[in-house]
């Protein structure tokens, strides 16, 4: 029987190091979540975030959420091929 892929993520927060830690891998994990939902390939959305997360402006930051970025990002499908 195959293994849910939320318990085995849950597991590892069991190995995070610290309660922060696994706050972090949470949040990750939550936004490589939310770039597949919006049907965007998860590696293209982190790169472009980190691309421009330095300059942009913290009280814009909401316009870097997968959902608001889905037009300017490879898609799922495109990034397979």
């Amino acid at each position: 029987m195959p293994c849910e892929p939320w318990l085995s993520v849950a597991k590892n927060y069991l190995f995070a190091g610290s309660d922060a830690g696994g706050e972090r891998a949470a949040r990750i994990y939550s936004l490589i979540g939310s770039a597949k939902l919006n049907g965007m390939d998860p590696e293209a959305y982190l790169k472009e975030v980190l691309t421009r997360i330095a300059d942009h402006p913290i009280n814009r930051i909401e316009e870097l959420l997968p959902w608001n970025l889905a037009a300017s990002v490879l898609p799922a499908s495109e990034a397979a091929a």
